[in-house]
């Protein structure tokens, strides 16, 4: 499915950079938790918790992300679809535009969720922020629980491929993979990285330079998939040749080029097995 521009945002917020956004003012005791105007809550990685609408709480699924760029756009990932909405941020109060998603389907719990968020997400909130914690309360009283979301590791970790970039155009990695072949990579210590692009695994070296990761050329499997899994793979390879800057916003990856080729990625969860396969 390809994205509108709006939904490029989630990954152009990246190019903020890494740091967390743990400003002066968090955790203050002055005795007000209150958000205020010189707090870093745009341009962090939020980490959603749970979304409580009409009385009922309901848990957030592994890796649903809210940010809020301080141009004015809120983008959302709960777990399926990729959402934005306009946003304006005021002292305590952040109001959010209607939101606009797209229309994947998804796993029945995570559908329920989403729905439960996108819910909680439009409108006006009261922002109060307590620690790394932040809370968005609509004026019916649903409530949105975040936690600010520390940037993971480039290295070491393994990052699922979510969205695949080509100049102004962002297209989802279909979600109806087998899930051995979703798309991922790890960079490793020795200076490689590996990982599937779709239907083959592959290696190669990769060079880590301040911002950059200089890519060699990529050894892989040659086997033969259908022409979805097989269109993922040319899209990720052409992703990891040469030159490419990166940015780690949370659990955020997102490699690209002045070409406009990328791909946007996400940490797994802890515990993920490692991409070691290689035939």
């Amino acid at each position: 499915m390809t994205l509108g521009v709006s939904v490029l945002a989630l990954l152009a917020l990246a190019a903020c950079g890494t740091e967390p956004g743990s400003g002066p003012g968090r955790g203050s005791g002055d005795g007000g938790d209150t958000v205020q105007s010189d707090v870093p809550v745009t341009g962090v990685a939020w980490s959603v918790d749970s979304v409580t609408v009409g009385g009922k709480r309901t848990e957030a699924p592994e890796g649903a992300r809210l940010e809020i760029d301080p141009s004015g756009r809120a983008t959302a990932h709960f777990g399926c679809n990729h959402i934005s909405a306009d946003a304006r941020v005021e002292g305590d109060r952040i109001t959010l535009g209607k939101p606009v998603t797209t229309q994947m389907a998804c796993d029945e719990d995570i559908e329920k969720f989403e729905k439960a968020a996108i819910d909680a997400m439009g409108g006006e909130h009261t922002a109060k922020l307590s620690g790394d914690r932040l809370t968005l309360t609509t004026e019916k009283g649903d409530t949105m629980a975040l936690s600010e979301e520390k940037p993971a590791d480039l290295v070491g970790t393994r990052w699922t491929v979510g969205t695949l970039l080509d100049g102004e155009t962002a297209t989802t990695v279909p979600a109806d993979l087998p899930k051995e072949r979703t798309p991922h990579l790890t960079f490793t210590e020795d200076g490689t990285v590996n990982g599937n692009a779709g239907c083959n695994s592959f290696s190669g070296k990769a060079t880590v330079e301040g911002a950059t990761i200089v890519f060699g050329p990529m050894v892989s499997t040659r086997k033969m998939c259908p022409e979805a899994e097989m269109g993922t793979e040319r899209a990720v390879l052409a992703a990891l040749k040469g030159t490419k800057t990166y940015t780690i916003k949370g659990g955020t990856l997102t490699v690209g080029a002045d070409d406009g080729r990328g791909i946007g990625a996400t940490a797994a969860p802890a515990g993920a097995e490692n991409s070691s396969e290689h035939g």
